[in-house]
């Protein structure tokens, strides 16, 4: 049998127990309604306080220069936390409640009521407890900021202080977020772009992180992510597993707290910083992005508040780079020495890549002699000289494998044909590419050049050209070290040196020797001093030959162009002494240039050249006969303008058989020619300059046909009283009564010794007129007439000249704006006292100037008003008398003292 345990205990102790038992647990079944409420009450003061400090963080972060404390941090993940786990409680409330029954007092499941009772005392503690400690006298702290990294530069370097305070104060502004700069390789866009980050080493506190990134030709985002998270300081093995989508985000969601700065150095293609994660820059987070670029379309494309390109060195700064770099030991070893270094440096052309490395190649060189051999090798072939295979001419090949299309390296290689310094004209490109084959000749000629000005666009953009424009001729030019690393890879970089022969403008008095004839495809010699050309080279390749203004050249062996067939393009102009042309078998001739030359007879040769396009004559003031010109099928080009042979019947004959005859440069000097020139609608179309010479009978009025393409317009010795437009084309539309421009390409004219002529109102018809000459007309008495023009004149005239006209009086009878004018000269012109000219007449003052040669005339001049004279005398100058003797009369200043006296 078993034993029974027993346990004795007091009865008071027994019911105290089981009543506290009942107490309790009956708590939170029966008070469960008034628990739940008092918990929804302490929620809501929790939230509320929740709120109260997300706010003051939100206040306190905005300027991001603070960020939150660690603890508030937790405290609002905290919150988060019983919010969730609330809302969970909350979701089965009233499932429990309707479990009462018998008013309360008893469950219909107490055990499940029993734990939901429970839970719901326990949160309303933890609710109390965290609501009491979300107190802070502090939600955030000052932001640590992230220390500068200084980035090395050479010690050598030659700071250009005034472009770099330029870029500084440029970027600092507050509308500029982005600032792309951009210029050629090597000329020190990295080398300012440090220096700026540098700047920022005492600039401590004005942003909260500098970021430096490398970005190069092969844009790598991930890489660029991950440089921008090292600098951060998140980056980790665990951050660098995620794709280029989360790292974005992660990324903005630091910096957007950030006053950050960006330097991204050497970028080629645009870079999306969204994509990136780099929130954009604006005025509101004044943040800043700053790149460096060779290309000024990549500016373009990354939308830039500001863009400022980084040009060359001035002599005088590249002297001092290059001295340092040689070293000063080396430059006193021998006094001939420093004006050599000073030639050689000049080679560099200002491109401190080129002058550092030359410099240190030069720096132990400590005899003339190797000085003078340096010389010559960067004249006549730089790509030999030490180094710059492997330092200079690489880098700056970067742009030129970065041209978008075959095309447009093509015609990057071909303006290394001309000499250094070159002034390319770009008209002169149209005729040659199309020539060349580049652009497709079936095209217009307005098309083709507007595909000619794109493609040079290009290269100016992506700064391996750069253009500009005097007298009126745009033009392009090709820095000296461009010139080398063109013409390297013109060379198969360097292996085979015959294929692109580039000998211009370097003093050869020879032709150069060349080995290997057939392998020439392309050859320049021009601007040199050659004078005889023998030989009978068999040119299988060449299709390019530049033998333009050797003045000494006399004699061309009758063999030389026998076995050339591929020949396309060949230039003769300019040398002067150059009288006759040997026999001609070139076939495949495009493009002939004999202008300025000696040339008597048009070649029979010549006559059979069928594809021949473009074809100038002008300016051959020996030449007889072009008899035979009417063969040449294709020809679309022709310039007889200045040559000694004038349009007569025959050759009106033979020019009208030309077909394709686009472009037409001539002289006439016969009124019944002209009449029969001007009736043929075919050649005026195709007329761009013409000259108007002697026509010997009087005639009263002398009537042009309207035109869009002519250019130029020389008027001389004509015995007519007035010039009228034929306007059949040119009445307005609206029918205002104002004239429509006919003349639209019209930009220079020249008459002279026109003495009959009154007045020159018909000039109206040419709103672009930019240069205008009116010499010795001596019945001449107003250049516009007030009653008879019907617009306003020279909008676009820059030039106006004005000589030996006694009678003329007016130019026009009240002040005009001039937006382009920069020369006024007259001379000559005793009645002209008043200009029309106003104190706002003239836009660029940093350019104009009033050039008159009698002191006297100044004197005279019946200003505007005193502004006017104010504003203009400071700009007027004596220039030389007719005998050429510069004249050395203060005049003018003497009149600028006497009106300012009258002012105090």
């Amino acid at each position: 049998m078993g034993s029974c345990l027993s346990v004795s205990m007091p009865c008071d102790q027994v019911v105290n127990q089981v009543s506290q038992c009942l107490s309790v647990n009956g708590s939170y079944i029966c008070n469960l309604s008034e628990n739940l409420e008092a918990l929804h009450k302490e929620m809501e003061v929790l939230k509320a306080k929740r709120d109260d400090v997300q706010a003051r963080v939100s206040r306190e972060e905005f300027t991001g220069r603070r960020q939150m404390l660690a603890r508030v941090q937790v405290w609002l993940k905290n919150v988060l936390d019983i919010e969730n786990q609330f809302n969970d409680l909350l979701s089965t409330s009233t499932v429990e409640l309707e479990r009462l029954c018998l008013c309360g007092l008893c469950s219909k499941n107490v055990k499940m009521r029993y734990r939901y009772g429970k839970r719901v005392i326990r949160m309303l503690k933890v609710v109390k407890r965290t609501s009491s400690q979300g107190e802070f006298d502090a939600v955030t702290e000052e932001v640590h900021v992230t220390e500068v990294e200084e980035i090395p530069i050479q010690p050598t370097i030659v700071a250009d202080e005034a472009l770099l305070a330029k870029v500084w104060h440029r970027l600092m502004k507050d509308e500029v977020g982005v600032m792309g700069l951009y210029g050629m390789g090597g000329v020190g866009k990295t080398t300012l772009l440090a220096q700026i980050n540098n700047k920022f080493t005492k600039e401590k506190g004005s942003f909260d992180v500098v970021i430096w990134v490398v970005v190069s030709k092969s844009l790598d985002i991930l890489k660029i992510q991950e440089d921008i998270a090292k600098k951060l300081g998140f980056w980790n093995e665990e951050w660098h597993q995620n794709d280029e989508y989360r790292r974005a985000i992660d990324i903005h969601n630091v910096l957007k707290r950030r006053k950050f700065v960006l330097f991204l150095d050497d970028i080629w293609a645009k870079v999306n910083l969204l994509a990136i994660g780099v929130p954009y820059p604006n005025i509101a987070n004044r943040c800043k992005v700053a790149f460096t670029t060779r290309s000024k379309d990549v500016c373009g494309r990354m939308q830039v508040d500001a863009m400022m390109e980084v040009s060359c060195l001035d002599p005088d700064k590249s002297w001092e780079l290059f001295q340092k770099k040689v070293g000063e030991s080396t430059l006193k070893t021998h006094a001939d020495i420093p004006d050599l270094a000073r030639q050689v440096s000049g080679k560099c052309s200002g491109l401190p890549l080129a002058l550092n490395v030359i410099g240190e190649t030069m720096s132990c060189k400590t005899t003339v002699q190797e000085w003078r051999r340096a010389i010559d090798v960067l004249s006549l072939s730089a790509a030999d000289f030490s180094g710059m295979k492997d330092e200079i001419l690489p880098i700056l090949k970067y742009s030129y494998d970065s041209l978008n299309g075959e095309v447009v390296k093509l015609c990057f290689l071909y303006c290394s044909l001309f000499p250094e310094d070159y002034l390319i004209d770009k008209e002169r490109l149209v005729d040659y590419w199309i020539c060349e084959g580049f652009i497709d000749g079936r095209q217009d000629r307005e098309r083709a050049m507007n595909q000619v000005y794109e493609i040079l666009g290009t290269l100016v953009r992506a700064c391996l050209l750069v253009e500009g424009e005097m007298k009126n001729i745009s033009y392009v030019t090709m820095h000296d070290v461009v010139r080398d690393m063109a013409l390297w890879i013109a060379s198969d970089l360097g292996k085979d040196k015959e294929i692109y022969i580039a000998q211009a403008g370097v003093g050869l008095r020879y032709m150069p020797i060349v080995k290997n004839w057939k392998a020439v495809r392309k050859m320049s010699l021009m601007r040199n001093d050659i004078e005889i050309i023998r030989g009978s080279p068999e040119c299988t390749q060449l299709t390019t030959l530049f033998l333009q203004k050797n003045q000494s050249l006399v004699h061309i062996s009758d063999g030389f162009f026998m076995y050339v067939p591929m020949l396309v393009v060949l230039d003769l102009s300019g040398n002067v002494g150059l009288s006759e042309l040997p026999l001609f078998q070139l076939v495949a001739l495009r493009y002939l240039d004999l202008s300025r030359t000696s040339l008597k007879q048009f070649h029979v040769g010549l006559q059979e050249l069928k594809k021949l396009i473009h074809l100038n004559l002008e300016s051959t003031r020996k030449l007889e006969s072009i008899s035979g010109i009417a063969n040449l099928s294709s020809l679309r080009s022709l310039g007889l303008q200045g040559s000694s042979k004038t349009v007569d019947m025959s050759l009106l004959k033979e020019l009208q058989l030309l077909k394709y005859l686009e472009r037409l440069a001539i002289e006439v000097c016969s009124g019944i020619v002209l009449e029969q020139l001007l009736s043929s609608r075919m050649l005026v179309k195709c007329i761009q300059k013409v000259g108007i010479n002697n026509l010997g009978e009087p005639t009263k009025v002398l009537t042009l046909p309207t035109t869009c393409d002519l250019r130029r317009l020389n008027l001389s010795k004509l015995r007519m009283g007035e010039i009228h437009i034929d306007q059949k084309t040119t009445s307005s539309p609206n029918n205002t009564g104002l004239t429509a421009p006919c003349f639209s390409n019209l930009s220079k004219i020249d008459i002279s010794k026109c003495n009959l002529l009154k007045d020159l109102t018909w000039l109206v018809f040419a709103p672009n007129l930019v240069d205008l000459r009116v010499t010795c007309s001596h019945q001449l008495e107003e250049i516009i007439s007030k009653e008879k023009a019907a617009s306003v004149p020279f909008q676009k005239l820059r030039s106006l000249y004005l000589s030996n006209s006694p009678m003329l009086k007016s130019i026009y009878w009240s002040p005009l704006s001039f937006p382009c004018l920069s020369k006024i000269s007259i001379e000559g012109c005793p009645m002209l006292r008043k200009l029309p000219l106003d104190a706002n007449s003239v836009v660029r003052f940093d350019v104009f100037f009033i050039e008159y040669r009698e002191e006297e005339w100044i004197k005279e001049v019946e200003w505007e008003d005193q502004a006017t004279q104010l504003r203009f005398l400071p700009f007027c100058k004596l220039g030389p008398d007719l005998t050429g003797t510069p004249n050395k009369s203060n005049a003018h200043t003497q009149s600028i003292n006497s009106v300012e006296s009258s002012c105090q």
